[in-house]
């Protein structure tokens, strides 16, 4: 018997192995996308032509990982921190564009260029003054158009760089545009905007809020996750906002969390059903003492009526009370 398509997409959504079972294999596609991709700028910057097939291998296998477990690369990108934004931002924006997009049901072609052109699309601003990307006061009205001119510039080394498909062109050219038409260069809204442009944008834009930039301190995820939200139908489709929060949780995989007892822990698994109410596992007491056993506790499930509900309170940074998450997955 034939098997349809959305029953196909149902099947792709499904994981394949288990997140710490997929997290060594993460590491080292990341690791290894990471460098190619430094190798290919450091290679633009001198002979101004961008490797394209370059980046796609680097990237290629990235999908896999995801494809295989939808929490173990995002957790990774989390747990690891940030190096050089220039060049980790594209690769960890095109790993939380590629979660949302196997969310969504895209097949593997699809997801290949949506990678591809998240990966790419802020290749213009290599054509800036560094002083202006490092610059940590107020733009002026010309800095900000200098800005803004990165996605012609990015579009014109693109070309320079080998053919690719009409999808990752439009990534690049429309990931500044916004739901409501405030967005630039052309201006456009609503569906106007590539649907997977309109997801580059919120992968964009989620990875900028919880990353340290020159001119802006990171936001917890819940934070970032929040501010989207409240942006629903102005700079983002609503429905895809929801569909991202389904994907990553309130609260992701990897964060570490303080729980409404004043416990500790590091979130290690979604509940997809309960965005709130992630597996959790417990650290550090309600004192803050490390606990002589972990307990692994699923807020999503009550098993005593009588017992006070556990919730998270709040999110800390990485790093907080010198948990190290990674560590809580091997």
């Amino acid at each position: 018997a034939k098997t349809s398509r959305g029953t196909r997409r149902q099947k792709s959504r499904r994981d394949r192995v288990d997140i710490r079972e997929e997290l060594g294999a993460a590491e080292v596609d990341f690791e290894s996308a990471h460098k190619a991709v430094e190798n290919v700028y450091e290679r633009l910057r001198t002979s101004n032509r961008l490797d394209i097939a370059a980046v796609r291998d680097a990237i290629n296998p990235l999908i896999d990982s995801v494809l295989r477990n939808r929490e173990a690369l995002a957790a990774l990108v989390r747990m690891k921190g940030k190096g050089d934004y220039h060049y980790t931002h594209g690769l960890a924006t095109a790993v939380w564009a590629v979660v949302l997009g196997r969310h969504l049901g895209m097949d593997k072609q699809e997801l290949q260029d949506l990678a591809l052109g998240a990966s790419i699309m802020d290749v213009g601003m290599t054509t800036l003054p560094e002083e202006l990307l490092e610059k940590s006061s107020s733009l002026t009205d010309k800095e900000t158009r200098q800005i803004k001119d990165h996605v012609k510039a990015g579009l014109r080394v693109i070309a320079e760089g080998g053919s690719t498909s009409n999808r990752v062109l439009n990534i690049v050219a429309c990931h500044h545009e916004r739901y409501d038409g405030s967005g630039y260069p052309r201006g456009l809204k609503s569906n106007q905007i590539p649907p997977m442009a309109r997801i580059a944008g919120i992968a964009d834009t989620y990875d900028a809020m919880i990353t340290t930039r020159p001119f802006a301190k990171a936001r917890s995820s819940y934070e970032a996750v929040l501010e989207l939200q409240d942006l629903g139908d102005q700079h983002f489709q609503r429905s895809l906002i929801e569909q991202f929060v389904q994907t990553i949780g309130m609260f992701p995989t990897g964060s570490v969390v303080e729980l409404s007892t004043g416990e500790v822990g590091v979130v290690v698994q979604q509940n997809p059903t309960r965005r709130l109410k992630p597996k959790v596992v417990v650290i550090l007491d309600e004192n803050k003492h490390k606990k002589p056993e972990m307990t692994h506790v699923d807020l999503g499930v009550v098993v005593d009526d009588s017992a006070p509900a556990v919730w998270i309170a709040r999110e800390l940074e990485l790093g907080a009370y010198d948990i190290h998450p990674h560590e809580y997955f091997i």
